[in-house]
């Protein structure tokens, strides 16, 4: 079976490479190249031509997060369509194009999948997001004394965005000052209360109707995304993303200071942190792992769009066998027994102690992170994932064009 790997700037395309290829799939990658965007009337334009023939000639396309255009040509040509999304909500399913019998939707957060499934959908499935454990692992056993001791040990690291540049502040000068107001506040209140109830609810039919009045919104052709959806996510969850991880990172800095360092490694920091060790964003693939592993806590700040599922930076510290603390996402507890294979935070406060907890005791600490691998290793791979999709792929396909 040969398969279209359409590829774009996201980090674990070689990982599904790999698995496709251990089950004996021909994968052949190809990457888009740049299109011209038409901002004022919100279209993207494709080589279509290019794109219709690199999909002519394989059985089957794969990508990361999902594509209008490519299912639009699989649906042509009678390919099936695999997507697997790695954001959430994903605004790109919001198309009519979902609705193609070439589609193979899988979604890695159950509260989004919902959504989508109750669109009516026949072929959408929940899919939690994988680990390469193994590549991690060999990447981690070739690391040197001389470069762990250049700057890779840490007390307590984040490796992430800090979302100092999002799109709320670059909109924020063009609202009215009132409603500019409005949102700061609900965000602030928000900032202490999981879940994003206070932000959904703060989008009133009249708010949403000021927001047309001093944005330029618009939808791209045969979207069916709405302003609210757009704003939720798009502005005031990366604004409150940036909010969080500002307050979260210095409450533990500034906890541990005395004794130990937090490092931020990312590529926009913020000017409001305090007591952090700031270096540059790592390589996913060489430098990221060993960041990782040794560090002695790595901490996990969801997106708060990310309703309920696992986010990827989960399961790469826990398969670079790293300690993980992470903020406490519904679906976590169906997969990790807390206390023995990660640990979780439900405030700023719960996360200072268990930070100072587990700098004191490095015994229970290590062993944590030793069951979180030795769980990765053993239910969540690459390989385990692409065959539940190539069964269902198999297994569906033939009943699609009938």
């Amino acid at each position: 079976m040969n398969c279209l790997l359409y590829r774009w700037k996201v980090f674990n395309q070689e990982d599904i490479a790999e698995s496709l290829r251990n089950f004996g799939v021909n994968v052949i990658e190809y990457e888009e190249a740049s299109v011209y965007i038409d901002e004022d009337k919100g279209l993207k334009f494709h080589n279509y031509a290019e794109v219709y023939n690199k999909i002519k000639g394989v059985d089957i396309v794969f990508s990361f997060n999902y594509f209008a255009h490519v299912s639009n040509i699989c649906e042509e040509l009678q390919k099936p369509y695999v997507s697997w999304s790695v954001d959430s909500p994903l605004i790109s399913l919001f198309h009519e194009s979902i609705y193609n019998k070439c589609n193979y939707i899988f979604i890695f957060d159950k509260f989004f999948y919902i959504q989508i499934k109750d669109l009516g959908l026949e072929h959408v499935y929940y899919l939690p997001l994988a680990v390469n454990a193994q590549r991690l692992q060999e990447t981690i056993r070739k690391q040197s004394e001389e470069e762990i001791n250049q700057g890779l040990k840490s007390d307590v690291s984040f490796v992430g965005s800090m979302y100092h540049r999002n799109s709320f502040d670059a909109i924020a000068g063009k609202l009215p000052e009132e409603l500019r107001d409005y949102f700061m506040e609900v965000l602030k209140e928000q900032l202490f209360i999981p879940g994003m109830e206070l932000i959904d609810e703060s989008l009133s039919p009249k708010i949403l109707e000021e927001l047309l009045e001093a944005t330029s919104f618009v939808q791209s052709e045969g979207s069916f995304s709405d302003l609210a959806l757009v704003f939720t996510n798009t502005f005031l969850g990366f604004k409150l993303a940036n909010m969080e991880r500002v307050v979260t990172i210095n409450a533990l800095a500034s906890a541990i200071k005395d004794r130990y360092t937090f490092d931020l490694y990312t590529d926009n920091p913020d000017d409001k942190l305090r007591a952090v060790r700031v270096k540059n964003f790592v390589d996913y693939k060489e430098t990221m792992p060993k960041v990782f592993n040794n560090s002695k806590i790595n901490l996990n700040i969801s997106l708060r769009n990310i309703r309920s599922g696992i986010p990827l930076r989960v399961w790469d510290v826990l398969g670079s066998g790293g300690f993980l603390l992470s903020n406490r996402q519904i679906e976590i507890r169906d997969y990790f027994i807390e206390g023995k294979e990660i640990e979780c935070y439900s405030t700023i406060e719960e996360a200072v102690t268990k930070t100072l907890y587990y700098l004191e005791h490095d015994e229970e600490r290590i062993k944590i992170a030793q069951n979180g691998l030795k769980k990765v290793e053993k239910e969540h791979s690459y390989d385990r994932r692409i065959e539940e999709i190539l069964d269902i792929v198999k297994k569906e396909k033939q009943n699609k064009y009938m």
